[in-house]
């Protein structure tokens, strides 16, 4: 997301960005899985992933790492059906080099987190488990890992057993399966 201006008060710093006027991710999901035939066609699951990997990819080039990546913190550009996203909300993002130590605070999103992140011994690498899952609910419309409250999250995140129910994944190529799974 581009950063056009900054204003301080004496109370708040606003930051003033670009308008995306498309919506949240988490929205279209939540549209989509709703109708009962799936959520994303692997072509439009394409698209935005190959956009977010290259968001990753800018950051991580920059030693920055999110630490949050989810669908409620990428935007649309606009409504259109083919529009561009944007990675947003940089709240808990940081820093870190490769040849830094290890970050150790547990921060993100429950569902996002890799169990690096839960053992509290993580890099960069964060941000790839969380477009992982980010890809799992784009094909099916809910996460791999879930629980009742955050505690059950954090035990299924930490077994790291997910599967593909014939029922959503049967139509689903290998190809994607497999981009899933690394």
């Amino acid at each position: 997301l581009q950063l056009d201006e900054i204003y301080e008060d004496s109370e708040y710093v606003h930051l003033v960005t670009e308008l995306c006027t498309g919506g949240e991710l988490f929205d279209k999901i939540v549209e989509k899985s709703s109708t009962g035939r799936g959520c994303f066609s692997e072509d439009e699951a394409a698209r935005i992933l190959y956009q977010l990997l290259e968001s990753v990819l800018y950051l991580h080039k920059n030693d920055v790492v999110h630490r949050d990546i989810k669908p409620e913190n990428i935007m649309f550009e606009t409504s259109d059906e083919d529009s561009n996203i944007k990675l947003i909300d940089f709240g808990l993002a940081r820093k870190h080099k490769q040849s830094d130590a290890p970050m150790s605070t547990i921060v993100g999103t429950p569902y996002y987190l890799a169990p690096c992140v839960l053992n509290k011994s993580y890099d960069r690498s964060v941000d790839l488990w969380s477009v992982g899952v980010i890809a799992y609910i784009l094909l099916c419309g809910y996460p791999p890992f879930n629980g009742a409250n955050n505690k059950e999250v954090y035990a299924s995140v930490q077994k790291g057993l997910f599967y593909f129910p014939s029922a959503e994944w049967g139509h689903v190529s290998h190809a994607a399966k497999d981009f899933v799974i690394r």
